[in-house]
């Protein structure tokens, strides 16, 4: 499968499980398969729900910031890359 850089971690709330990601090429729908990758960090998952300023949004362009719900803990800087089957 390949992969397309889509955006970076900016933030991750451990409390609730979500990483903030600034969208930086390409879109994100609710649906799509996601790889956080990092130093530490390699995380697949599927996007369930995503929110732009505390309203949930089937899709996020350049230069959104979306909270994601992740299952493991990822890190600012992280890349995170769109997965095309």
């Amino acid at each position: 499968m390949a992969e397309i850089e889509i955006g970076k971690v900016t933030h991750y709330f451990g409390h609730i499980n979500v990483a903030a990601v600034q969208i930086v090429s390409g879109t994100l729908t609710v649906g799509d398969t996601i790889h956080i990758k990092g130093h530490t960090s390699d995380v697949t998952t599927r996007v369930d729900s995503m929110q732009v300023n505390h309203v949930d949004v089937r899709e996020a362009r350049v230069g959104d910031a979306v909270g994601l719900r992740v299952p493991a803990h990822v890190r600012e800087h992280d890349q995170v890359f769109k997965v095309i089957p």
